[in-house]
């Protein structure tokens, strides 16, 4: 990544301190990252398609300000890191739904960065997630901004991360550390485009974490998290949904 868009990213997630290749960099920079940019899927029902090209997610996210979902919001977030000298690679993760099964492989782009021999797993795609990167260490609770998360393995080929919920734990996704390429994951990214099945196609949404919570907004509701209190709204027509969209995303279609 060139030097002038470096610091036009920088500047797009609020980033002003010191960059280097450690761990309190890398923490600052996932969280820049998840309060400035948004997660969302609005190209995909505007028929614009998605394709998986660095110079297209940059674009989009610097340069018109907009957000994106996992696979571009992880594609451009891991050449961030490369650029301020991370080891890092691209990882397929399955993610888990309420049918008790996980989806296919390149469901999901997450990162591992390596740091002093140690694993860490980044992820800015994938909405309401850790604030900081999560150790790959078995058996022991991150405590996270977000709350308190962990990762096991669930067999030989894949790590499973986990979120503390009430009464129990809450499966997220499995991933495997098998370093990817960007391209193996062009398949996934059509079918959530274009395939009724996936949740993509099925509502529009836009939404970013906040210092105290969340903002959300899709087809039907607008709903903002903070602090623990929510407070929800219908969607009344389209002009309603794009004037909010305007007015807490600063996105303009």
């Amino acid at each position: 990544m060139e030097e002038y868009k470096l610091n036009k990213y920088l500047s797009r997630i609020k980033y002003n301190k010191k960059l280097s290749a450690d761990l309190d960099t890398l923490i600052d920079l996932q969280k820049c990252h998840l309060l400035n940019i948004p997660f969302e899927n609005l190209d995909i029902h505007n028929k614009t398609r998605i394709t998986m090209d660095v110079e297209l997610f940059y674009y989009k996210i610097v340069e018109k300000k907009r957000g994106g979902f996992c696979y571009e919001l992880n594609g451009l977030f891991s050449e961030l890191l490369k650029a301020v000298e991370f080891k890092t690679c691209l990882v397929s993760a399955r993610v888990f739904d309420t049918t008790e099964k996980y989806g296919d492989e390149f469901d999901h782009l997450a990162i591992i960065v390596l740091l002093d021999n140690e694993k860490w797993l980044a992820d800015v795609g994938f909405g309401e997630f850790a604030f900081s990167p999560l150790k790959i260490d078995t058996g022991i609770e991150q405590k996270d901004e977000r709350g308190i998360f962990r990762i096991n393995r669930f067999n030989e080929e894949y790590f499973v991360v986990q979120k503390k919920t009430s009464p129990g734990w809450k499966s997220e996704y499995l991933f495997s550390l098998k370093p990817r390429d960007l391209s193996e994951f062009s398949g996934m990214c059509r079918y959530h485009q274009t395939s009724p099945k996936s949740s993509f196609t099925q509502k529009k949404i836009c939404s970013i974490a906040t210092p105290t919570g969340r903002i959300t907004l899709t087809d039907n509701s607008f709903k903002i998290t903070a602090n623990g209190k929510v407070e929800e709204n219908e969607i009344e027509n389209d002009s309603h949904f794009y004037k909010l969209l305007k007015k807490y995303f600063d996105i303009e279609l």
